[in-house]
């Protein structure tokens, strides 16, 4: 709309997210991590974005309410509810694969980094070919989904990673719980300031924040702004042995935290031309798990080592 000069901003509602059109037509955003978000006024066209992401009673809520059309999208890693309730049984839908390259916006960047990972063949089947497969290669496994954070929680501190432009700027709020920590998504968003993140910080609890050490000019900018923040500590083997640190851990996360589940079942380890897992990570639906990363183990001293990684070839993805 901004391009073809027909947004008004006078319509756009930034508490609600929604917009009016003159016609008295409305778009509304809003996200389904809340049973009760989903039960509100109903709606003439649905689009849900990463449906293998939500609950089928959710769907389902939502589509009761919904008169005229549903439109579904999702990166198929593993079967979900479309595959088992829609699919073959129901004569009401059409199915429609896309890739990569239908998407004429996508960023070249992401393109080469996509098309660069055709050697692993699973991973290119999913994310490149659109077809069902299991993502193979998992680097972590057994986090708990919890409704909330207990009051007797203690919130340890809170991790950051940063991004701008192709990259959202992630931070999440790190609890210490019965022998285990819960992880809470507080930001997950593209194109912010550091002012912007130091106010989003600002009205949280305070606590110490560890942050992405690639972005000294930002944590000195946003400490500036009254903030505790340090950088994560880096060195030669911090990468694998933080994730084996975080790997160690029992964790929790909330419900509510969509993108941190989204990144949890997508974030894999690499391959070699034969198909072989190595010890480097696909750098792709990691920004959450670095901030969760750098919150765990940012004070550590690392050693330079070498790790295996916690995958076996006959292990299987199991879906949200």
């Amino acid at each position: 709309m901004g391009d073809r000069n027909y947004f008004d901003d006078r319509l756009w509602n930034k508490t609600n997210f929604t917009y009016q059109f003159e016609s008295g037509s409305k778009i509304e955003f809003f996200s389904a991590d809340q049973p009760s978000k989903v039960r509100g006024p109903r709606r003439d066209v649905l689009f849900i974005n990463e449906a293998n992401n939500i609950p089928y009673e959710t769907f389902t809520q939502l589509e009761i309410r919904t008169k005229e059309l549903v439109w579904l999208d999702w990166n198929p890693v593993s079967e979900f509810w479309f595959y088992t309730e829609i699919l073959n049984i129901r004569d009401d839908y059409s199915f429609l694969t896309l890739t990569y390259k239908d998407n004429e916006e996508l960023d070249e960047a992401i393109v080469r980094t996509i098309e660069s990972r055709r050697g692993n063949k699973n991973w290119f089947k999913v994310y490149g070919e659109g077809v069902l497969g299991e993502a193979e290669g998992r680097i972590y496994k057994g986090w708990k989904a919890v409704d909330d954070i207990p009051h007797e929680a203690r919130l340890e501190k809170y991790g950051m990673d940063f991004g701008y432009t192709n990259d959202p700027t992630t931070i999440i709020s790190l609890y210490y719980y019965n022998g285990g920590y819960i992880v809470d998504e507080e930001l997950y968003q593209k194109g912010l300031s550091n002012k912007q993140i130091a106010d989003t910080l600002l009205v949280k609890t305070r606590a110490l924040i560890i942050a992405d050490s690639a972005e000294p000019k930002s944590i000195d900018e946003i400490r500036g702004y009254g903030l505790n923040i340090q950088p994560a500590v880096k060195g030669q083997g911090s990468v694998l042995q933080g994730i084996q640190y975080v790997q160690e851990q029992k964790i929790s996360v909330t419900k509510r935290s969509l993108n941190i589940w989204k990144e949890y079942h997508n974030y894999l380890w690499d391959t070699d031309k034969e198909g072989k897992t190595i010890n480097t990570p696909i750098p792709i639906y990691d920004h959450s798990l670095d901030a969760i990363r750098y919150a765990l183990a940012g004070h550590k001293h690392y050693e330079p080592t070498f790790i295996t990684p916690k995958y076996q070839p006959n292990d299987s993805v199991i879906g949200v």
